[in-house]
């Protein structure tokens, strides 16, 4: 198959391929929160009568899940670590998942927020947690398309057969994980890897958006907090749209000099966050340097680590296979079958490289970005330290169904978690990276 090189930013974060040589339907994504519609599915704890935790399915329009987690907390008088979800959805988007409170169910009628209804509310013994997410089902409109009807068919069905034929599509990490408007935690992370503390915090605070039209008030805050050593001076004039931000510039000016407590002071999940970004850079630059060579995503070869997937679509990486000159017919086969996918590395303190090409591959981008194993583990920071896994190069696509919209089109569809709908999206729109 002939890949299609990326000409957009998106090779600032890796992606330097599409999986088809199609044109792109060109438009674009979320002109409105209802055109991206995100239903997560998931293995909820049983009922259990008087259980310690609260279930809930919550439905939320244009909601930032670390946003709205922190107004839960603070609607119930709780810590956020009480509250627990099972994987975090975009933003600009429909998105219904479960989640749990730690909390009677009393307690949570107490939250009313605006867009966010409760539903199927029960307790149980345990709370949610990230293992008992299965995947995603997405309803996605593309707007805004140039092209006539008749063509955005053509190309949308030569994409999809292109899918199909491969069983999947580059297994990339999306935008959203770097930041659409302001792709930087993967910069954030790199300074941390690096030692450099001070540069990861005023890279998060200071670093404009690429369109600052959209916040001036913004964009004029991280511009004075560039030039200025004294935050403490600036901190009122943080805007609400910067909120994680204004806790870091908080605590630096409660604590000057302790850049590793502005870290410490986010949310858990935002501190992984960092350093897991880079590692997504890194593994994207991986599946790049895999395709440029040739070697297939849909097919192992000598060398690679292969992991077998449940019936529910969940890499088991537990039982990683390398493939060898013995076992190579019995290994693609079960990939061939799709129930195990090649992989690449997500490098970190306790990493394994791959065998044969993709381990020099491995290997080679590593030392590129002169990197040890032990830079991933960051001193003062934990949450923010990393041993590294595997990911699977290739993404397989279930029920995945196109219908004409009048300013586009609708593709609706169903990924495994871990897995990025724009990655999917990119292959039929072939749009600039903001447009997702």
């Amino acid at each position: 198959m002939a890949f299609r090189e990326c000409t957009t930013a998106e090779k600032d974060i890796g992606m330097l391929y599409y999986l088809s040589g199609a044109d792109g339907t060109g438009g674009r994504l979320k002109a409105r929160a209802e055109d991206f519609v995100v239903e997560e599915v998931s293995k909820g704890p049983e009922r259990a009568e008087n259980g310690k935790y609260t279930i809930a399915t919550v439905k939320a329009t244009n909601w930032e899940s670390n946003r709205m987690i922190r107004l839960f907390a603070r609607e119930m008088g709780m810590s956020r670590e009480r509250i627990g979800f099972a994987g975090t959805k975009d933003k600009r988007a429909v998105t219904t998942q479960l989640m749990s409170f730690e909390c009677p169910p009393s307690q949570l009628e107490k939250v009313q927020l605006k867009d966010v209804e409760f539903s199927d509310v029960y307790t149980a013994r345990r709370n949610i947690r990230i293992g008992d997410l299965v995947g995603n089902r997405f309803r996605i409109r593309v707007t805004g398309c140039s092209r006539p009807a008749d063509e955005i068919a053509s190309i949308v069905g030569e994409v999809a057969a292109d899918i199909k034929a491969n069983k999947g599509f580059p297994n990339y990490f999306g935008v959203q994980r770097f930041g659409v408007m302001r792709p930087i935690t993967h910069l954030v992370g790199e300074r941390l890897v690096r030692g450099d503390i001070e540069g990861a915090v005023k890279c998060y605070v200071c670093t404009p958006s690429s369109d600052e039209s959209r916040d001036k008030e913004a964009a004029e805050c991280r511009k004075n907090l560039s030039e200025s050593d004294d935050w403490a001076s600036l901190l009122n004039s943080v805007p609400d749209s910067m909120s994680f931000e204004k806790v870091m510039v908080q605590h630096m000016a409660e604590n000057p000099g302790d850049w590793t407590g502005a870290i410490a002071a986010m949310p858990t999940n935002l501190q992984m966050m960092f350093v897991h970004a880079y590692q997504s850079y890194l593994f994207n630059i991986m599946l790049s340097r895999r395709i440029e060579k040739g070697l297939p995503m849909n097919r192992p070869v000598v060398g690679d680590v292969v992991v077998p997937m449940s019936a529910d679509m969940i890499p088991l990486h537990e039982q990683q296979i390398v493939a060898t000159e013995k076992n190579i017919d019995l290994v693609e086969r079960q990939v061939r079958l799709g129930k195990a996918f090649v992989t690449g590395c997500l490098f970190g303190s306790d990493s394994q490289f791959a065998e044969g090409e993709m381990g020099e591959i491995e290997r080679r981008v590593i030392e590129d970005n002169r990197l040890k194993a032990e830079d991933f583990i960051i001193p003062g920071l934990p949450h923010c330290s990393s041993e590294g896994d595997r990911r699977e190069i290739l993404c397989p696509v279930k029920d995945l169904t196109y219908e004409p919209d009048p300013d586009g089109y609708i593709v609706s569809f169903f990924l495994p978690k871990g897995n990025y709908a724009t990655c999917l999206m990119r292959e039929f729109m072939k749009s600039e990276m903001t447009d997702y």
